[in-house]
């Protein structure tokens, strides 16, 4: 007889289940499209997310072709066939992994074919020349649909969503039906962004901050505030979820110093997700008030477009829509940024064959950095006039804040420090990702501070510093973690040989792109200029790298089939590989790979272990691992 399993269908242990004999009942429709297993929900947002990022990696080469060739022809065709040639492919991909996910990405890709159709006409690139226009609704589009459309979705909507309840043990996520509704309105709202793209005017223009007062008076963006409410109120439904399953569905024995620290990343996450979107939330609210209810939160008196003074209440105050917007926007920053360091401790102690040195210093470091990121957000707004007791009271805490992320990379180092280190794909992105993330933090230091802010401010090492932050810093963790767990995932183990040729190209593309934005940064080449700066005399000597960063950026494009095609190779393999290839301890390996279509597991594990317990004594000899749900004694 068949085992019968189980999934949650209500709130917490001691809710309601369902059957799968009764899931077998359901149609296609609620089975995969809208679907309560957080398996499926995962891999919805993995698609779609990487879907919008690919969408925004398009919109920056088409920027930067710009910042290069300034004033010549745009050979937009070519763009519209690769983005298709690399949509299809992800098409066939989802549709031999997974048949029912390929619809999402068949109508994100299908949308953004008629973009590229619809937007590269003579209103934005008469004769193929880039208007400064078309210019800015790039550079808004790029930055929002990159960060809320792509990177959080992929850090907390599909890691998240996939791996934590595989790793405490749960059958599902405490509110499966929650977690459907947070994937649909995400879809949503992002499919309003990419609609404000046929909207007379076009998208958004006033960049990813949306800054007040152009932002109340440019058009694109109503529609942009409007799918922000969207994506906004998803992220907070996910986060109250992931807060639930945590703290109620762990497994018995899974104590709190026993969770694998990618499950504490993403706690962490969820609390900064809930307390600091709703700040964005309601700045949109009055900035979209502002816009068509003519109110004037952050409107000023007697403020002039086009020669006319607009018909405006006025009394309102630009620096509100700030300090709004980066209460929520530093604290982004981790959101990003977390997940990522989760991921790279789990392949670093994986791949290091020690346990994780300094668990406890890496567990309390993400509730300091938790806490800080509220209270270091105004490092942004030097220039702003801010007093200088302010200013030094955000300086201060910037400094501080810098303290556990030396932490982080401080047991990472200790970690490999003596261990038995395994080079594969995953631990080359792993190891790679290290000196990435500290290049991005330490160029950080001279913003934190006011008097070498002032001079960097608005200038390309703005854009240099946060893309090392991003980029690097989420992207090669995110690729780290994807070759870890793809055999989790699909049952297949990704080819090690076309892993390795995607990583060399992608970190040395990486670097091509974001290096010189440093040097031009320091020379004092100013960002958001649609010609990068040809008319000033001073930028003249550092122009040339527009062309590097340019190539850089196809480089990493190019590369990225190598990945596309290393999974589609995988997935029409007939045999299945190991269920724990990498021989790792925590609790998604005791389970099927992929895991078992409801409930994760057979039966409910029971945890005896630390989560990385790797070449321990076991009765009086050398084990290479113990899994978490092994039981056996363990001494020092």
């Amino acid at each position: 007889m068949r085992p019968r399993r189980l999934i949650l269908s209500s709130s917490g242990k001691g809710g309601s289940y369902l059957s799968e004999d009764h899931l077998d009942e359901l149609g296609w429709w609620r089975k995969y499209i809208f679907s309560v297993d957080h398996k499926v929900i995962g891999l919805q947002y993995g698609l779609t997310a990487l879907s919008f990022l690919l969408l925004g990696f398009m919109l920056m080469i088409l920027m930067r072709w710009q910042l290069a060739y300034p004033g010549e022809v745009i050979p937009w065709l070519t763009f519209v066939l690769i983005f298709i040639f690399i949509g299809f492919t992800i098409i066939y991909l989802a549709g031999k992994s997974r048949p029912y996910l390929a619809l999402n990405s068949l109508i994100f890709f299908g949308i953004a074919g008629l973009i590229w159709y619809f937007t590269t006409g003579e209103e934005r690139l008469p004769g193929g020349i880039m208007l400064p226009e078309f210019y800015n609704q790039l550079g808004a589009m790029h930055g929002t649909i990159m960060v809320f459309l792509g990177v959080v979705p992929l850090a907390v909507g599909a890691f998240g969503n996939y791996i934590l309840p595989l790793q405490i043990g749960a059958p599902d996520m405490a509110f499966p039906r929650l977690n459907m509704a947070s994937y649909w309105v995400y879809f949503i709202g992002g499919t309003l962004m990419i609609i404000s793209f046929f909207l007379p005017g076009g998208a958004a223009q006033s960049g990813w901050t949306s800054y007040s007062p152009l932002a109340d008076i440019s058009t694109g963006q109503t529609m942009w505030l409007i799918a922000m409410l969207f994506v906004i109120m998803s992220s907070l439904l996910g986060a109250i979820n992931f807060i639930v399953t945590t703290v109620q569905l762990r497994a018995e024995g899974l104590t709190w110093f026993r969770l694998p620290f990618f499950v504490w990343t993403q706690f962490i996450t969820a609390f900064l997700l809930l307390l600091a979107f709703p700040s964005l939330q309601i700045g949109a609210i009055m900035q979209l008030l502002d816009r068509v209810a003519g109110a004037s939160f952050f409107i000023p008196a007697g403020i002039i477009q086009g020669g006319k003074v607009l018909e405006y209440a006025g009394g309102g105050n630009p620096l509100l829509w700030q300090h709004l917007f980066w209460f929520l926007a530093h604290p982004e920053v981790y959101v990003l940024i977390l997940p990522a360091i989760g991921i790279i401790t789990e392949v670093v102690t994986n791949n290091s064959r020690k346990p994780l040195w300094g668990y406890p210093a890496m567990v309390y470091s993400l509730f300091i950095v938790g806490f800080l990121s509220f209270v270091v957000y105004a490092h942004h707004m030097f220039i702003t006039g801010m007093g200088t007791a302010v200013a030094t009271w955000f300086q201060t805490t910037t400094m501080i804040i810098s303290i556990p992320s030396v932490v982080f990379l401080a047991v990472l180092v200790f970690t490999l420090w003596g261990g038995s280190i395994r080079f594969t794909t995953p631990m080359l992105f792993a190891l790679a990702w290290i000196p990435m993330f500290g290049i991005g933090g330490l160029t950080g230091l001279p913003l934190g501070l006011a008097p070498p802010d002032i001079h960097l401010h608005d200038t390309y090492y703005v854009i240099g510093h946060f893309h090392y932050v991003v980029a690097p810093g989420s992207i090669i963790a995110f690729f780290a973690g994807l070759y870890y767990w793809f055999p989790k995932i699909c049952g297949h183990k990704l080819n090690d040989t076309l892993g390795k040729i995607h990583f060399w190209g992608t970190l040395i593309g990486m670097n091509l792109v974001f290096a010189p934005m440093l040097v031009q940064g320091m020379a004092g080449m100013s960002r958001r200029l649609y010609d990068g700066g040809m008319e000033y005399d001073h930028v003249q000597p550092v122009m040339f790298l527009n062309e590097w960063m340019t190539w850089g950026a196809w480089m990493i494009g190019i590369f990225q089939i190598f990945f596309i095609l290393n999974m589609v190779l995988t997935l029409r393999k007939k045999s299945p590989s190991e269920e724990n290839p990498w021989e790792a301890t925590t609790l998604e390996w005791a389970t099927a790979s992929p895991p078992l279509a409801h409930g994760n597991f057979e039966t409910e594990p029971v945890v005896y272990h630390p989560p990385y317990e790797y070449n321990v004594l076991v009765n009086g000899h050398n084990e290479p691992y113990v899994p978490q749900h092994k039981k056996v004694e363990i001494r020092d």
